[in-house]
């Protein structure tokens, strides 16, 4: 049985070769203070996020995309590998896992680790934008340019690929969590209104926009008022949170910057003809392919299924390895 699994900081994706996703679930994992005792994963506990009492904490086990707790993370894994491995399988699963690119060795060590300590017998590691760009569709395999930023939770990738490679890359820890603290921290020191980190992420769907052109939506919102400590509701519109996300963005298209610097000019006049691909939930923030394409002057647009291309990805790539294209396909797999 060969699975793939996108290990997101927000989002754990699993895809089982031939069946395509067959599990989405939160990156959250809710223990027992004192005991340790796992009390929820997945989609429970991250209706617990900010609703724990005391003995209980709801967390999530990776941040910036790699693991920062180990035991919870392995934990997570043994889980979502055990509900979609046959109960009375023999063999242990081969596994891909995709990771950032800008991941050190002992980051990548510690995924291969826990995958194994999991349930996992062969364990692999490609890099996202590689996984994101075969669950695009695009051929990376021939001597042509492509482009794709894959923003996840925790880390945005960007990278140009040729002939099964990378030609350029750059990897910055900013994502979705880091424009939902954005927004948390602006509500905290502008209107002394303090909010969880569910209710920041609903402001950034609902009236978060990055587009030249704006966008209007409005949004009231419930916090904890810092000067008096009761309840409060506020309400907001797109054009008080457009700045406040134009932070974050900037770094991702300074990210794209970097790369673009470092491509060398013929793959750069691919990437003029095809433009920038956008994958990964970050992607969805309204107007930032526009933004994007405004900055660099290229066009850029996001895939059809931006939220499911790296898992896609990941379960293609040991589709075509099993054909006999690893040589061309995987000289960047770890």
């Amino acid at each position: 049985m060969e699975i793939a699994v996108d290990l997101g900081t927000a989002n754990v994706l699993v895809a089982v070769r031939g069946k395509g996703i067959v599990l989405r679930e939160p990156s959250v994992v809710a223990v027992e203070r004192e005991s340790g005792r796992l009390v929820a994963i997945g989609d429970k506990a991250r209706q617990m996020l900010g609703r724990t009492p005391g003995s209980i904490v709801a967390s999530r086990p990776l941040r910036d995309g790699v693991i920062a707790d180990y035991d919870i993370t392995e934990a997570m894994l043994r889980y979502f590998i055990a509900r979609v491995t046959p109960g009375r399988s023999m063999t242990r699963p081969r596994v891909m896992v995709c990771i950032p690119t800008g991941a050190t060795g002992a980051e990548r060590r510690a995924v291969r680790e826990a995958a194994q300590s999991a349930g996992a017998g062969k364990v692999e590691l490609i890099e996202e934008p590689l996984a994101a760009a075969l669950g695009v569709g695009l051929d990376i395999t021939k001597a042509n340019g492509h482009m794709v930023v894959d923003i996840g939770g925790g880390t945005t990738d960007v990278a140009v690929l040729s002939l099964g490679g990378m030609a350029a890359s750059d990897s910055v820890r900013v994502g979705g969590d880091a424009m939902d603290a954005a927004i948390a921290h602006e509500l905290r020191s502008a209107y002394s209104l303090a909010i969880g980190e569910r209710t920041a992420e609903e402001v950034k769907i609902e009236v978060g926009s990055v587009h030249p052109d704006g966008r209007s939506a409005t949004i009231d919102i419930r916090g904890r008022d810092l000067l008096t400590g009761m309840p409060r509701t506020l309400s907001l519109t797109s054009a008080d949170v457009r700045p406040i996300l134009m932070e974050p963005a900037h770094q991702i298209v300074d990210s794209v910057r970097r790369v673009l610097e470092e491509t060398p000019p013929e793959l750069l006049a691919d990437i003029l003809d095809r433009g920038i691909w956008l994958t990964g939930g970050g992607s969805l923030l309204h107007g930032l392919p526009e933004l994007i394409s405004r900055e660099t002057g290229l066009p850029a647009q996001r895939s059809d299924d931006p939220m499911t291309s790296v898992a896609l990805g990941t379960a293609r790539a040991l589709e075509l390895e099993l054909v006999g294209r690893h040589i061309v396909v995987f000289k960047r797999v770890i």
